[in-house]
Protein backbone atom coordinates (compact mmCIF):
# COMPACT_ATOMS: atom_id res chain seq x y z
CA UNK A 1 0.00 0.00 0.00
CA UNK A 2 0.74 3.09 -1.00
CA UNK A 3 0.70 5.99 2.07
CA UNK A 4 -0.57 9.19 1.25
CA UNK A 5 -0.40 10.69 5.55
CA UNK A 6 1.12 10.77 8.79
CA UNK A 7 -0.57 12.01 11.44
CA UNK A 8 0.64 11.80 15.31
CA UNK A 9 -1.96 10.79 17.92
CA UNK A 10 -2.97 8.39 20.73
CA UNK A 11 -5.18 5.37 20.54
CA UNK A 12 -7.64 7.26 22.17
CA UNK A 13 -7.84 9.72 19.51
CA UNK A 14 -7.50 6.87 16.83
CA UNK A 15 -10.62 5.52 18.38
CA UNK A 16 -12.63 8.59 18.40
CA UNK A 17 -12.10 8.68 14.68
CA UNK A 18 -15.54 8.26 11.89
CA UNK A 19 -15.94 4.95 11.24
CA UNK A 20 -14.13 4.20 7.72
CA UNK A 21 -13.69 1.70 5.11
CA UNK A 22 -9.90 3.35 4.13
CA UNK A 23 -7.44 0.92 5.31
CA UNK A 24 -5.94 2.98 8.69
CA UNK A 25 -3.78 1.92 11.34
CA UNK A 26 -1.55 3.69 14.13
CA UNK A 27 2.05 2.59 14.38
CA UNK A 28 4.03 4.39 17.03
CA UNK A 29 1.84 6.60 17.69
CA UNK A 30 1.17 8.00 13.89
CA UNK A 31 -1.68 7.56 11.97
CA UNK A 32 -0.63 5.68 8.64
CA UNK A 33 -3.44 5.88 6.16
CA UNK A 34 -3.30 3.92 3.16
CA UNK A 35 -5.50 3.23 -0.36
CA UNK A 36 -7.51 0.34 -0.76
CA UNK A 37 -5.46 -3.32 -1.58
CA UNK A 38 -5.30 -4.27 -5.09
CA UNK A 39 -7.36 -7.59 -6.29
CA UNK A 40 -4.25 -9.68 -5.69
CA UNK A 41 -3.81 -9.17 -1.85
CA UNK A 42 -7.45 -9.28 -1.52
CA UNK A 43 -7.72 -12.53 -3.19
CA UNK A 44 -4.55 -13.70 -1.09
CA UNK A 45 -6.08 -12.21 2.05
CA UNK A 46 -9.48 -14.02 1.79
CA UNK A 47 -7.64 -17.30 1.01
CA UNK A 48 -5.77 -17.49 3.73
CA UNK A 49 -9.16 -16.41 5.73
CA UNK A 50 -10.57 -19.42 4.45
CA UNK A 51 -7.73 -21.95 5.47
CA UNK A 52 -7.42 -20.98 8.89
CA UNK A 53 -11.61 -20.34 8.93
CA UNK A 54 -11.39 -24.27 8.13
CA UNK A 55 -8.57 -25.31 10.38
CA UNK A 56 -10.41 -23.09 13.50
CA UNK A 57 -13.72 -24.76 12.56
CA UNK A 58 -11.78 -28.10 13.86
CA UNK A 59 -9.45 -26.95 16.59
CA UNK A 60 -11.35 -24.11 18.08
CA UNK A 61 -10.27 -20.51 18.48
CA UNK A 62 -11.13 -17.56 16.30
CA UNK A 63 -10.08 -15.96 12.93
CA UNK A 64 -10.67 -12.07 11.50
CA UNK A 65 -9.83 -10.85 8.87
CA UNK A 66 -8.76 -6.59 7.94
CA UNK A 67 -10.54 -4.09 8.99
CA UNK A 68 -10.11 -5.13 12.32
CA UNK A 69 -8.19 -3.04 14.68
CA UNK A 70 -5.51 -4.57 17.60
CA UNK A 71 -5.49 -2.24 20.14
CA UNK A 72 -1.91 -3.15 21.73
CA UNK A 73 -1.26 0.36 23.68
CA UNK A 74 -1.98 4.13 23.30
CA UNK A 75 0.75 4.62 20.01
CA UNK A 76 0.26 0.99 18.86
CA UNK A 77 -3.26 -0.47 16.70
CA UNK A 78 -2.41 -2.30 13.67
CA UNK A 79 -4.75 -3.34 11.46
CA UNK A 80 -3.47 -7.18 10.54
CA UNK A 81 -4.36 -8.54 7.29
CA UNK A 82 -5.86 -11.52 9.00
CA UNK A 83 -5.55 -13.20 12.74
CA UNK A 84 -6.13 -15.90 14.49
CA UNK A 85 -6.79 -16.46 18.14
CA UNK A 86 -6.36 -19.39 19.69
CA UNK A 87 -8.84 -21.09 22.28
CA UNK A 88 -7.08 -20.07 25.17
CA UNK A 89 -5.61 -16.56 23.98
CA UNK A 90 -4.33 -13.63 25.66
CA UNK A 91 -6.13 -11.83 22.89
CA UNK A 92 -9.73 -10.30 23.84
CA UNK A 93 -12.83 -9.95 21.26
CA UNK A 94 -13.86 -6.71 22.86
CA UNK A 95 -17.30 -4.94 21.51
CA UNK A 96 -15.41 -2.47 19.00
CA UNK A 97 -11.91 -4.05 18.87
CA UNK A 98 -9.11 -7.30 19.80
CA UNK A 99 -7.66 -6.07 22.78
CA UNK A 100 -3.84 -7.75 23.28
CA UNK A 101 -1.52 -9.27 20.87
CA UNK A 102 -3.09 -12.15 18.43
CA UNK A 103 -2.25 -15.76 18.71
CA UNK A 104 -0.82 -16.02 14.78
CA UNK A 105 -0.62 -12.35 12.75
CA UNK A 106 -0.36 -12.62 9.09
CA UNK A 107 0.47 -9.56 6.26
CA UNK A 108 -0.34 -9.89 2.65
CA UNK A 109 2.66 -7.00 1.18
CA UNK A 110 1.69 -4.44 -0.36
CA UNK A 111 4.07 -2.35 -2.84
CA UNK A 112 4.52 0.40 0.14
CA UNK A 113 3.90 -1.94 3.35
CA UNK A 114 6.73 -4.31 2.75
CA UNK A 115 9.47 -2.07 4.93
CA UNK A 116 6.62 -1.75 7.60
CA UNK A 117 5.63 -5.39 7.37
CA UNK A 118 9.08 -6.73 7.63
CA UNK A 119 10.50 -4.21 9.96
CA UNK A 120 8.04 -1.97 11.75
CA UNK A 121 5.35 -4.69 12.51
CA UNK A 122 7.47 -7.51 12.91
CA UNK A 123 9.48 -5.28 15.82
CA UNK A 124 5.59 -4.88 16.95
CA UNK A 125 4.47 -8.23 17.10
CA UNK A 126 7.61 -9.89 18.19
CA UNK A 127 7.42 -6.83 21.06
CA UNK A 128 3.83 -7.76 22.29
CA UNK A 129 4.65 -11.52 22.17
CA UNK A 130 2.45 -12.67 19.35
CA UNK A 131 2.88 -16.31 18.77
CA UNK A 132 3.50 -16.86 14.95
CA UNK A 133 3.91 -13.94 12.52
CA UNK A 134 3.40 -14.88 8.87
CA UNK A 135 4.53 -12.74 5.54
CA UNK A 136 3.23 -13.19 2.59
CA UNK A 137 4.84 -11.72 -0.75
CA UNK A 138 1.72 -12.01 -3.64
CA UNK A 139 4.71 -11.10 -6.25
CA UNK A 140 7.64 -12.94 -5.34
CA UNK A 141 5.01 -15.65 -4.30
CA UNK A 142 6.48 -16.99 -0.63
CA UNK A 143 5.61 -17.60 2.60
CA UNK A 144 7.86 -16.46 6.00
CA UNK A 145 6.84 -17.85 8.72
CA UNK A 146 8.19 -16.52 12.28
CA UNK A 147 6.74 -18.93 15.54
CA UNK A 148 7.73 -17.58 19.40
CA UNK A 149 10.53 -19.14 20.68
CA UNK A 150 11.09 -18.54 23.85
CA UNK A 151 10.89 -14.46 24.59
CA UNK A 152 11.95 -13.87 20.67
CA UNK A 153 9.72 -14.46 17.22
CA UNK A 154 12.51 -16.78 15.15
CA UNK A 155 12.34 -17.62 11.30
CA UNK A 156 10.75 -20.45 10.84
CA UNK A 157 11.56 -20.89 6.85
CA UNK A 158 10.61 -19.44 3.89
CA UNK A 159 8.56 -21.60 1.74
CA UNK A 160 6.91 -21.53 -2.13
CA UNK A 161 4.59 -23.00 -4.35
CA UNK A 162 4.06 -26.90 -4.21
CA UNK A 163 5.42 -26.43 -0.56
CA UNK A 164 3.78 -26.99 3.62
CA UNK A 165 4.94 -25.44 6.56
CA UNK A 166 3.84 -26.46 10.04
CA UNK A 167 2.02 -24.45 11.96
CA UNK A 168 2.85 -24.41 15.36
CA UNK A 169 0.38 -22.05 16.68
CA UNK A 170 -2.47 -24.32 15.08
CA UNK A 171 -0.94 -28.00 16.52
CA UNK A 172 1.49 -28.67 13.72
CA UNK A 173 -1.03 -28.61 11.17
CA UNK A 174 0.35 -28.82 7.79
CA UNK A 175 -0.21 -25.79 6.02
CA UNK A 176 -0.19 -25.41 1.81
CA UNK A 177 1.71 -22.64 0.72
CA UNK A 178 -0.77 -22.85 -2.98
CA UNK A 179 -3.66 -22.45 -0.67
CA UNK A 180 -2.63 -19.50 0.89
CA UNK A 181 -1.41 -18.34 -2.68
CA UNK A 182 -4.73 -18.79 -4.24
CA UNK A 183 -6.05 -15.67 -6.36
Amino acid sequence: MVEITRTRMTAAEFFALPETTQPMELLNGELILSPAPVPRHQAITGSTYFVLRTLANTLGGRVYASPIDVYLDEGQVPQPDVVYLAPDSRCEVGDKRLVGPPDLVVEVFSSGSVRRDKIDKFELYDRYGVREYWMIDPVERYVEVYRRDGEALVQQGVYGPGQTFAAAVLHGAAIPVDDLLAD
